[in-house]
């Protein structure tokens, strides 16, 4: 099992709207996508997804793997718990308490 970064980086935020203003037109980032409930910016290096939360949370980098399934089960057996999943995605706590995207090429 290979887990590669990818050029995505992903923030939780509660004022949709606020960031939309915040991120395209104080530092000028290109909005790709918006729905209801993210938006995603085109950074230069990476791309920025802000999602729409009842909290904030620090920025959540992400991994590819070609396998979500085989993941999954690598990570459980070594000492990482399951935050979310849906799709082809999830996100991970590490045994130190920080959290990872991961999603299936």
């Amino acid at each position: 099992m290979k887990f590669r970064s990818n050029n995505c980086v992903a923030i939780h935020l509660k004022d949709l709207n606020g960031a939309a203003k915040f991120y395209g037109e104080v530092l000028g980032f290109k909005l790709r996508s918006k729905s209801r409930r993210q938006l995603e910016f085109e950074t230069g290096h990476f791309l920025l997804y802000v999602n729409k939360a009842r909290k904030v949370q620090p920025p959540v980098p992400s991994f590819s793997v070609k396998n979500l399934k085989d993941a999954r089960q690598l990570l459980k057996e070594n000492g990482c718990r399951i935050v979310a999943g849906w799709g082809g995605a999830l996100y991970f706590k590490d045994p130190f308490g920080v959290v990872f995207d991961v999603i299936e090429d």
